[in-house]
Formats: C-alpha cells, sequence, structure tokens
C-alpha cells in the first residue's frame, strides 16, 4: 500500500510541476534561459520582430525605429516618384537579403551585388503584387536621398540600411504614412 501511495504522490508531485512550468512559460519567465540554451540568433530575431516597428513618413521623408514604443533611430529616405509612389498603409517584413542582385524592372537585366547595383547591400521586402515587390534597400546614388526618385522603393544610404537590417526581423511591422 505504501508503494501505490508513492506513486501517487510522484505522480501528483510531477503534475504539479508539469502545470507549474507551463505557466511559467507562458508568463514568459524561461525567455532569457530558453534564448541561450536554443538558439540566441532565432530567438533574438524573433524577439525584435515582436518589439520593434518601423513607421515611414512619407512626407517628412524619414524612416524610424521603434523598439517597445520608444524611438530608437531615425533616417533619411528616399521615397516612389509621381506615378509610382510608395504604398501607404500597414504591412509587415516580408523578405530580407544581404547583397541582393538586382532586375530591372523593364529590361529583366540582371545587376549582380557591387558597386554598379542600385539596391546597396541590404534588401528589406514589405510589399508584393507576386511579381514586383517594394522594400527598403541601400543605393549607390546617395545624392537622390530626400526626393522622391524611386519605383515605389524606399532608399537608404548604405551604412543606414546595414543598421536597420540588423535591428528588424521578418514579421516585423511596417507603417507607412502619407
Amino acid at each position: 500500500m505504501s508503494r501505490d501511495y508513492s506513486f501517487a504522490q510522484s505522480f501528483m508531485w510531477m503534475s504539479f510541476a508539469t502545470v507549474g512550468l507551463m505557466v511559467a512559460s507562458q508568463m514568459g519567465a524561461f525567455s532569457a534561459l530558453t534564448a541561450n540554451a536554443l538558439s540566441p540568433l532565432w530567438f533574438s530575431s524573433q524577439a525584435e520582430e515582436e518589439r520593434s516597428q518601423l513607421v515611414v513618413d512619407l512626407g517628412d521623408r524619414q524612416v524610424y525605429l521603434y523598439t517597445d514604443g520608444n524611438l530608437q533611430a531615425g533616417y533619411d529616405i528616399a521615397v516612389g516618384q509621381a506615378g509610382w509612389e510608395t504604398p501607404a498603409g500597414k504591412f509587415t517584413i516580408l523578405n530580407m537579403q544581404l547583397n541582393p542582385a538586382w532586375q530591372h524592372p523593364f529590361t529583366g537585366d540582371v545587376i549582380q551585388t557591387g558597386a554598379d547595383n542600385p539596391l546597396g547591400s541590404r534588401w528589406i521586402g514589405f510589399w508584393t503584387d507576386g511579381t514586383h515587390q517594394i522594400g527598403f534597400h541601400g543605393t549607390n546614388q546617395t545624392d537622390l536621398i530626400g526626393q522622391a526618385v524611386s519605383h515605389g522603393c524606399i532608399r537608404m544610404r548604405n551604412g543606414d540600411i546595414q543598421a536597420l537590417y540588423d535591428r528588424v526581423a521578418i514579421g516585423t511591422t511596417v507603417v507607412v504614412q502619407p
């Protein structure tokens, strides 16, 4: 009989422990432990994605990075020209790429990464119609920052897009205001 009691008692304590771990997990008590024990890079990207938001002000030609509602950085940008306006609305980052190749939207010519590539060193895409994409990218024409010159994309200085790229993740919210 004592054997049954000790099995029942052990089962009860394991049940309490399991429930306690589940509750603690839901409350975020193990986020640091999980981040270190699993994949720090994956967790970091997920955390940034959940906490960060980009706000693009087309009129002021600025993009602002907020984390937990606090302004972290602001960057000068170039935006879409008349007839190719950058779309306003709420989006999420769909894809990100280091050293992207660029395909000319009309001729189909591909320009590989390098000094002649108009995308610069980073791509952060947030809109697509299935064929064309719009996103943030660097530029090899920094003198055009602050102007409405693109085909809808948001151009940034290469140093700025590199800094931004490291602080956002796929799924980060992008709000584009007129």
